[in-house]
């Protein structure tokens, strides 16, 4: 099978600090979606502004490492959020400040670009070094260090390029969107709140051992009879909630604003080897306009059907 060619830009192995582990108002952990794509658009405008007119397409992501900073003593029931040292206010006392969930990772990204030509390769490459060592965060964190990008050329369908731009992403955990399940379980009855939890809870389960010992069990519940892989919560989006406008003290005067809230589905950590299509990596924006949703999505997902403001989470 042959397609066309893609032409890919690889971040490889980006370590990040202090990134933004609030991904939700009501999830901590890997950083959004919408914050990594946030982060190559910010790439694209910069790299504009200085003459490189590139336009990036998709962005694929790439988990290495993550290390949240979160502390749970050994008797707690739950964790706390490890904070930053604040520097005193003028009578000695910590300052008030709302704590916000970090972490520490390493993650690789791989964006998908319109066009490039051959000649202009070696210049982009050296600008986006340029820019990643001192304007570019990355989900609000700061970059340490990564390796040289790169670019890499794949035949759309053809296996052996795949698997070759795979083995330069691992060991790592591809992030892929899982809809399919919440819309499975959505279609058996259950509300998308249900759908989700579903997928997330862990039943702790305590049995009579030898020796009159008491032994605990873990397991999380399947609803296909067939237990999924590593499923995570993850923030792909948002909902408008009021109709566009202008606001007092706006960021942008020529953009209109609204207010909007967090959109929530399943994704899944899944090894880049095991993915059977370039597709399956790369998020894309997506706009519908009618239901007033702002989401980043994958090419293979635009064909199912969005949840109903009714099922919405």
């Amino acid at each position: 099978m042959t397609g066309d060619y893609k032409t890919l830009l690889i971040l490889p192995h980006i370590h990040i600090h202090n990134a933004n582990a609030l991904s939700s108002p009501f999830t901590i952990g890997f950083p959004a979606i919408t914050a990594w794509l946030g982060a190559v658009h910010a790439l694209e405008r910069q790299l504009n502004q200085q003459g490189q007119l590139v336009k990036f397409l998709a962005t694929g992501v790439v988990s290495h490492q993550i290390d949240l900073q979160t502390y749970r003593g050994a008797n707690d029931y739950v964790s706390s959020i490890v904070g930053t040292g604040n520097p005193l206010d003028k009578e000695g006392k910590r300052a008030a400040f709302i704590e916000e969930a970090r972490c520490h990772l390493e993650v690789s990204l791989v964006i998908e670009i319109d066009s490039l030509k051959h000649d202009k390769k070696d210049d982009l490459l050296e600008s986006i070094t340029h820019l990643l060592h001192t304007k570019i965060k990355m989900a609000g964190g700061d970059v340490k260090t990564f390796n040289s990008p790169v670019i890499f050329i794949v035949e759309d369908g053809n296996e052996t390029d795949l698997r070759k731009l795979t083995r330069k992403l691992m060991p790592g955990y591809a992030i892929i969107e899982r809809r399919d399940l919440m819309l499975e379980a959505m279609e058996q009855g259950q509300d998308a709140m249900e759908a989700m939890l579903d997928y997330l809870v862990v039943h702790h389960q305590c049995e009579e051992g030898e020796e009159d010992n008491v032994v605990w069990r873990s397991h999380r519940k399947s609803q296909t009879g067939k237990l999924p892989g590593w499923i995570v919560p993850i923030a792909t989006g948002f909902h408008g909630l009021s109709e566009l406008g202008t606001a007092k003290n706006q960021r942008d005067p020529d953009v209109p604003h609204r207010f909007a809230e967090s959109l929530m589905t399943l994704g899944e950590f899944k090894m880049p080897y095991r993915l059977k299509a370039l597709n399956s990596l790369l998020w894309r924006y997506h706009v519908d306009e009618k239901n007033n949703l702002y989401q980043c999505i994958q090419k293979n997902h635009e064909a199912v059907e969005l949840l109903t403001n009714e099922n919405r989470f």
